[in-house]
């Protein structure tokens, strides 16, 4: 879905960049285009479309290694002496979310496009494959945010400290590059909660446990101050003079799945958009097209 829209962008001769956080590749699947070195290219029969696969590139160094690293870095700085900060760091380095590769590669994408000008692109449009996975990444770039201010909290303190074991030099360019990590990860906080910037679209299926999981995910994006106004429910059969048994029955859960929608307090005020089920295999720009004039009016 999230391909379309950015078909109906391009085709609207606003140069647009799709992202994919999902790790399984599919954006490169749907568009029948090799995108596996995680670099943006631009898509065959567009001249104003490009696209990007960030769920499956992974920074150099485990997970689980970040903390080791920063603790050391951290001690040949002289803050292994100082417990209160030395406690703070390692209580958050305890708790680091899932997604943070993806927090991050986003950062450095929205940095690059910045830095290439508005004339470059006019729209990005993130896919984001599950609600889980936009939620982690929401909180992942929250928690790089914080942790950056204490790490720059504590690399000030280490400035004024005479058993520091490195010189002010590398001190000072170590809290630069932190505070300039930090405006980084800022900007993009900025920009994925600025209502005026960006919008999450909820997408969902006419059942009733899609309906129960879409209303959290939409609970969740309005306590943390996220704007949400559209919902596509996909996969919708479409209308028909007769119906076998099967799709009889089908009809009957939609409609069940519909009222759901209607009365629930999460997603009954949000713009409500069919997408109906498709006898063909959405895949490769011809199809794209066509799904993105029939759902995107």
């Amino acid at each position: 879905m999230a391909a379309s829209l950015a078909v109906k962008f391009a085709n609207h001769g606003e140069p647009t960049l799709i992202a994919s956080t999902e790790p399984s590749r599919s954006l490169g699947d749907l568009f029948e285009q090799d995108m596996s070195d995680g670099k943006t290219v631009r898509v065959d029969g567009f001249d104003s479309l490009f696209a990007v696969e960030i769920g499956h590139v992974r920074l150099k160094g485990k997970p689980e290694d970040v903390g080791s690293f920063i603790n050391n870095v951290l001690g040949k700085m002289g803050l292994g002496t100082h417990s209160d900060i030395m406690s703070m760091l390692n209580e958050m380095l305890g708790g680091m979310p899932p997604g943070l590769e993806e927090a991050f590669l986003l950062s450095e994408l929205i940095k690059s496009i910045e830095v290439q000008g508005p004339d470059k692109l006019r729209r990005i449009v993130l896919d984001a494959p599950s609600t889980g996975h936009t939620l982690k990444l929401l909180s992942a770039s929250d928690w790089i945010e914080k942790f950056l201010v204490l790490s720059i909290k504590g690399i000030n303190v280490a400035l004024s400290m005479p058993s520091s074991n490195m010189s002010l030099k590398n001190v000072q360019v170590i809290s630069a590059r932190l505070e300039e990590l930090r405006k980084q990860i800022a900007r993009v906080r900025e920009i994925l909660f600025d209502p005026q910037s960006t919008e999450f679209i909820i997408v969902t299926i006419p059942t009733m446990m899609a309906v129960s999981e879409s209303s959290r995910f939409h609970a969740s994006l309005m306590k943390d101050g996220v704007d949400a106004r559209r919902l596509i429910v996909n996969q919708v059969l479409p209308p028909s003079a007769s119906d076998c048994r099967f799709c009889a029955a089908k009809r009957r859960e939609e409609a069940r799945a519909f009222r759901a929608i209607l009365e629930d307090r999460q997603l009954g005020g949000l713009k409500l958009i069919q997408a109906h089920l498709l006898d063909m295999e959405v895949k490769g720009v011809p199809a794209l097209r066509f799904l993105s004039d029939s759902v995107w009016k």
